[in-house]
């Protein structure tokens, strides 16, 4: 049993711990020569269940030719039969010069060998436009990056392969070598019928940098997979994604996509002020600046509880009894109910 001035003290300081914790969540990530300060998600590009309204529409998607949604799992692109085509285009262009996608999706069907074609994601100045190239137009005018399952010849590279090429609206992709040489960037990844959940996420900084990394053999476990330096996207492309099976087969699914845009700082190589054998190698002074001020918080919830303590045995000493909440004594054996949330709709 605690006293009044005990769990006043506590939960005094708990907004403030909650601070804290926030500020750890919001830790600047570095990636080559720019910082990310932080992100703002944009709900325009960004998709989660139950997918569609009371009109079975989206606001801000479109989806067609093959594809179907079902609101408990999926955008299934195609289902795990020959000859299936579908697409999903966000309706607005993003417009932010610096972004982050993440992209939760899943790639499954039998356990044989001969499985594919594969998936897209775009980021193109056209939408909503099939053709051979996994679902969509051939030709196309910015970044393709290509979830290629199977092979059309051989190959030094395993599949399945992540491809990233961008395209200029003139320029054709050779299918019939996986488009071998044209790519701005590549990786071999076993993200077909995977344990985890399989996530991609894109980071793009105007004229500077794209960064692409894949979760596929552990949680939040990201593996480096394609980085490219002073590279150039069309100004607002349109987000979409595409798949395809020819005479083999695979189911392609999007389940969750998250767009956000990100601001940015270029680390500088400016020498510090500080005094010579202060600075610890490889920490940065955010780091610093969040632990002292966890220190802080925890010091003074030590503090707190044992001025509550000392309140408490006093008020024992002098006739003191059970601590009463607003009428109801909590004594040994209590309990507390459950929280309902109630859900987010989309």
């Amino acid at each position: 049993m605690f006293s009044t001035s005990l769990w006043s003290s506590v939960l005094t300081l708990l907004p403030f711990i909650g601070l804290a914790q926030a500020a750890a969540d919001t830790v600047p990530t570095k990636i080559g020569n720019q910082t990310i300060e932080r992100t703002v998600q944009l709900r325009t590009h960004s998709l989660f269940a139950p997918y569609i309204d009371q009109d079975l529409q989206n606001r801000w998607w479109d989806f067609g030719a093959d594809s179907y949604v079902n609101t408990n799992k999926h955008i299934r692109l195609t289902r795990n039969r020959p000859s299936q085509m579908g697409w999903l285009w966000s309706r607005l262009p993003l417009t932010s010069q610096n972004f982050v996608i993440e992209v939760e999706f899943k790639v499954s069907g039998e356990s044989g060998h001969l499985f594919g074609d594969g998936m897209a994601i775009w980021l193109t100045t056209e939408r909503t436009q099939p053709g051979p190239v996994f679902g969509s137009k051939n030709e196309f005018n910015g970044l393709g990056l290509f979830l290629d399952t199977y092979a059309n010849a051989r190959h030094t590279f395993a599949f399945p392969r992540i491809m990233a090429m961008l395209g200029d609206g003139k320029t054709t992709y050779n299918y019939n070598n996986d488009g071998d040489g044209q790519e701005i960037g590549a990786c071999s990844a076993n993200y077909r019928r995977t344990n985890v959940a399989t996530k991609l996420k894109i980071t793009y900084v105007k004229d500077t940098f794209l960064d692409v990394k894949i979760q596929y053999q552990a949680w939040d476990e990201w593996t480096d997979c394609i980085y490219v330096e002073n590279i150039s996207l069309p100004p607002s492309p349109f987000l979409g994604f595409s798949a395809m099976t020819g005479d083999v087969a695979d189911a392609h699914d999007v389940i969750a996509v998250t767009t956000s845009s990100a601001i940015t700082s270029a680390i500088t190589s400016k020498t510090s002020k500080s005094i010579p054998g202060t600075k610890i190698p490889g920490v940065s002074s955010s780091t610093w600046t969040g632990f002292f001020f966890k220190l802080f918080l925890f010091s003074g919830v030590c503090v707190g509880g044992y001025y509550g303590w000392m309140e408490y045995q006093k008020r024992n000493k002098y006739g003191g009894g059970m601590a009463n909440f607003g009428g109801m004594s909590l004594s040994g054996g209590g309990g507390f109910g459950g929280v309902y949330t109630n859900p987010k709709r989309f």
